[in-house]
């Protein structure tokens, strides 16, 4: 789903996902109707001792009224916890990509994640204690506000409820949430990193799990949405670190394919599938008539044309991609490339064709390393 940037805060765009624009009216809808506003009260009663007229909570459209402000509050209190994040980061002069809300709260993303455990831990904690502090104004607030003003008191003692509900969630040790994050910071102080992120996801999968049982057994989509997010977001994050790993101290020019197959504009599909596999190679560098590189083309892309013209040429199926330096990190190239669709690059080093980069690349030299490792570590 898209997201939308609705402002900025320290430069930093904050988002809206279309997902949550539709949840948003089910949120006040469940929050302002059934035994909500009468649960709620009596908790915020019972925690500040300040009391409520339920018949003037539940006249006319005010459970609208109350639904709507409410799920609003909640989204602005994500967002402020989302910020504690950020401003934390910022202080380690981390980039912020933007903060994104969607229908299971906020998302922070950094440019790149520190390894560092002690930066991890102030970062992932600085959220709940945000959170805490959001909680906190509310709850005096209730306390201040005239009881006259029923739904404004109201909204913020829900609101000092589920800021320090959304503490005590976050704080739950299912990485990638806040406690998962700060697990891995504490398990990292005497593990290497990788080894922290895997026992992080591992037991952030063990919760996925759970979550997805009781969504089952109790029909909350919710939970089966968090439980698929987390399941996700563990494995994929498990998967990036190990990589990472892998690829620490390469640059591109250590695994890039030096002196690549070479074809021209003009050549036909038909042609080019016999040099292909003369060649034996599934990317070739496509030049044009004056032998600079203009794109590449892969055995993907062949067969893709082989289904429409085979008189087609290469120039009309071979595609522009990115232009790397050898001296770039192998990993952080790799993240770059994932964006664009593609692992495929052309390497120029001060304007000269050095090579090129392509999946077959990364794949090889994934193979070498695991197979380095495992003998180092046998």
């Amino acid at each position: 789903m898209r997201s939308f940037t609705i402002t900025r805060i320290w430069g930093i765009p904050i988002r809206i996902n279309t997902s949550l624009l539709i949840f948003l009216p089910i949120l006040a809808w469940l929050i302002g109707s059934g035994q909500q506003i009468e649960l709620y009260a009596g908790l915020i009663e019972g925690l500040t001792g300040v009391g409520f007229d339920l018949a003037r909570l539940r006249a006319g459209s005010t459970p609208w009224l109350i639904g709507i402000v409410a799920a609003v509050g909640l989204f602005v209190s994500v967002t402020i916890h989302e910020l504690g994040h950020s401003w934390v980061a910022m202080r380690y002069g981390l980039e912020i990509e933007s903060i994104t809300l969607w229908i299971l709260g906020g998302l922070a993303a950094l440019k790149t994640f520190p390894k560092e455990w002690n930066r991890e831990f102030w970062i992932a904690i600085a959220g709940p204690v945000s959170s805490l502090l959001v909680a906190a104004v509310c709850y005096v607030g209730v306390l201040l506000v005239p009881a006259s003003l029923q739904v404004p008191r109201f909204v913020i003692g829900w609101l000092a409820i589920v800021n320090v509900t959304l503490v005590v969630f976050n704080l739950l040790p299912a990485f990638p949430m806040d406690g998962g994050r700060i697990l891995r910071a504490l398990l990292a102080r005497s593990r290497p990193y990788g080894t922290a992120t895997r026992i992080a996801a591992r037991i952030g999968v063990l919760f996925a799990f759970l979550f997805a049982i009781v969504g089952v057994l109790n029909f909350q989509i919710i939970l089966l949405l968090l439980a698929f997010f987390i399941y996700g977001a563990a494995t994929t994050e498990s998967k990036t670190v190990l990589l990472d790993e892998l690829f620490e101290g390469l640059t591109v020019g250590d695994i890039m394919t030096r002196d690549p197959a070479t074809v021209a504009t003009t050549t036909a599909v038909d042609e080019f599938g016999t040099q292909m596999l003369r060649d034996r190679q599934p990317v070739h560098l496509v030049v044009d008539a004056d032998g600079a590189p203009v794109g590449v083309v892969t055995l993907d892309d062949l067969k893709k044309a082989r289904t429409q013209d085979r008189t087609t040429a290469v120039g009309d199926i071979m595609r522009d991609v990115a232009r790397v330096a050898p001296t770039d990190d192998a990993f952080d190239t790799l993240v770059e490339l994932q964006g664009t669709g593609g692992l495929d690059a052309i390497v120029r080093q001060d304007g000269e064709l050095v090579g090129i980069l392509s999946e077959a690349d990364y794949a090889h030299a994934m193979t070498i390393q695991r197979g380095f490792r495992s003998g180092v570590g046998g």
